[in-house]
């Protein structure tokens, strides 16, 4: 039975969203507040977290921080009233792996906890290699011979296939079906290509992505 931990302050909802996960097969730990979600986090083991941005003590991105901070990189879910570009970036830089807006449907939301638990299995005990750089696709490390850092899950995902397709040329919406089965966006795909492109600039990688006429491919990084 899969682990879910699941932060929201609203707690008629959080009764409603916790039964129907319940009956579809989940183990639930709800919580109120961002530092009882710490608390627990601190004692127990969860397959993924689901984080309420607007809640009471600590806020999601704080809870999310300081997981990250004390290397736990526990597949994360952000709930947010705001769809906006700006809250989707806080926290996919902050390490989250998934968001969704409310109000959400349930079908979705089960879809997307199902999606990240797989990403999470599949990417066990996994190395790729391409000319200066490694990912360890279990922790998502990802390493140069100058330097390290850690990607998010569909960053890992995303850097996996450009690697084994090294060199050639997709659209967004062409990641989107080949890497998440179109299941994420093709403007989730692009903050995803624009996040990695940093972080490859950032450890120094010899390749980087290339954007060129609305296409993406990893090539060799120009001096």
């Amino acid at each position: 039975m899969m682990k879910v931990l699941y932060a929201e302050d609203e707690r008629q909802l959080s009764v409603a969203v916790t039964e129907i996960l319940k009956m579809e097969g989940f183990e639930v730990t709800a919580v109120y507040d961002g530092q009882e979600a710490l608390d627990v986090l601190e004692k127990s083991f969860f397959d993924v977290v689901i984080l309420d941005i607007m809640m009471p003590k600590k806020d999601g991105i704080e809870v999310l921080e300081t997981m990250r901070k004390n290397g736990n990189f526990t597949s994360v879910l952000m709930l947010t009233a705001k769809a906006t570009v700006d809250d989707r970036i806080t926290g996919l830089s902050t390490g989250a792996d998934d968001y969704l807006a409310k109000p959400f449907a349930m079908k979705e939301l089960i879809a997307r906890l199902n999606s990240l638990i797989r990403r999470s299995s599949s990417y066990r005990h996994t190395t790729v290699k391409y000319r200066n750089i490694e990912l360890d696709t279990n922790t998502c490390e990802l390493r140069s011979d100058k330097g390290s850092l850690r990607l998010n899950n569909p960053e890992a995902e995303l850097l996996a296939f450009l690697i084994h397709h090294a060199g050639a040329s997709y659209t967004a919406e062409q990641i989107n079906e080949l890497v998440w089965e179109g299941k994420e966006s093709p403007e989730k795909a692009e903050l995803y290509l624009f996040y990695l492109k940093n972080k490859l600039r950032q450890i120094r990688s010899a390749v980087n992505v290339r954007i060129e006429n609305d296409t993406y491919a990893l090539c060799e990084e120009e001096s």
